[in-house]
């Protein structure tokens, strides 16, 4: 599809999906559902480095105020340290503003800890978001669901610590890293968050509970394209914005005002005051212009029980007649070194694999889906 018509089909059907999101039509009836119980892993930084994560923020916050999902915490990777930035906790305050929830935000660890060193008391620090995640799963009545989108070191030393929580507590993890290409030799070089800590990205192949496997490219010698087994779709940010909220609107402003202006992070100071206050219809503009790159909007909604079709459509799984993706059982192994690979397997029940079935259509549905997902925000 040409972009012109593109982006004037996403318009209109936007328009449409939207009416039928605020007249429950679209997810069917959320309250015959138990919400999904959900801690989401991101590398959620301010200044950010990949601003995909606040849309990824602000995705799973739509489906807590739909109450398809409980989202129990926001796990932010540490710094790393050649990066001038901090967790993003204020985009974390802001969401909770906006939605009237009160998710706690939670600062990962620094440094893998192996499991017999753990015990240490000078380790205690590097563990603090190991151990609120293993005790957000002990607690919880439900088995909880775990997104990564960022580094998997948190999640991984604390499936090494405690697996049998895990096989009891864990209902999926939903890992969004790597590249799916089903050939070693294209395997390489190691995807970005995979990179990050690739021992940890091993280590989750490991864990006792089922593995969605959502790797962000199939290779990276040619990274910026929809193929089959990778996540990646992108889409003008003017596409979706002008169908949300003022308040929202001025939510992703904030997240980008640095980059569109040319000027050093803001204080923070006024997180609260600029959601609320007058747009600044430059800056908007700006903003809508920029092209964005996504690859977890899929694991999402799957999570919650729900699909895309081809048409953009967000359904129930069960009525999901022409998904635009699915998640195939596999076998897969990965190396200490980050190395995967894969192979069909009908027979599992623990291991999935992203595919797009709708090469053609995959963008588009997914971003019809994304504007109609965030619109449940106030």
């Amino acid at each position: 599809m040409q972009p012109g018509s593109r982006r004037e089909f996403l318009g209109t059907s936007m328009l449409g999906l939207g009416a039928m999101a605020a007249a429950g039509a679209v997810h069917g009836n959320p309250a015959r559902r138990p919400r999904v119980p959900m801690i989401h892993g991101t590398d959620l930084f301010r200044p950010h480095n990949d601003p995909d994560d606040h849309w990824d923020l602000a995705c799973v916050y739509a489906l807590a105020c739909q109450g398809d999902v409980n989202l129990l915490a926001v796990l932010i990777d540490f710094p790393l340290p050649q990066r001038q930035n901090d967790p993003d906790v204020l985009a974390v305050a802001q969401m909770n503003y906006l939605t009237g929830k009160c998710v706690p935000a939670i600062v990962g660890s620094p440094r893998w800890v192996n499991r017999e060193d753990a015990s240490r008391p000078e380790q205690s620090a590097a563990l603090r978001g190991v151990r609120a995640v293993m005790d957000i799963l002990r607690n919880s009545r439900e088995p909880v669901v775990v997104n990564i989108v960022g580094s998997c070191r948190d999640v991984a030393m604390a499936g090494k610590l405690e697996p049998e929580l895990f096989a009891q507590k864990c209902a999926a993890v939903y890992l969004n890293a790597g590249c799916g290409t089903p050939l070693p030799s294209k395997s390489h070089p190691l995807e970005y968050n995979v990179a990050l800590d690739p021992h940890a990205y091993a280590a989750i192949f490991d864990l006792p509970c089922p593995v969605y496997w959502m790797p962000c490219f199939e290779t990276l010698q040619e990274p910026m394209r929809v193929s089959e087994f990778g996540t990646f779709y992108s889409f003008r940010q003017g596409d979706v914005l002008p169908h949300l909220s003022e308040d929202v609107q001025n939510f992703f402003a904030y997240v980008f005002r640095t980059a569109a202006e040319g000027k050093n992070p803001p204080s923070g100071a006024d997180w609260l005051q600029y959601i609320l206050a007058a747009r600044d219809a430059k800056l908007h503009a700006r903003v809508r212009a920029m092209e964005r790159n996504m690859w977890c909007t899929a694991g999402f909604l799957h999570a919650a029980g729900m699909s895309v079709t081809c048409e953009g459509k967000i359904v129930p799984q069960t009525e999901a007649k022409d998904p635009v993706f699915t998640f195939d059982p596999i076998q897969v192994a990965c190396s200490a070194g980050g190395d995967t690979q894969w192979r069909p397997d009908p027979a599992s029940r623990r291991r999935f694999l992203f595919h797009v079935r709708n090469n053609a259509r995959y963008a588009t549905a997914m971003t019809l889906a994304l504007g109609s997902l965030l619109r449940a925000l106030p």
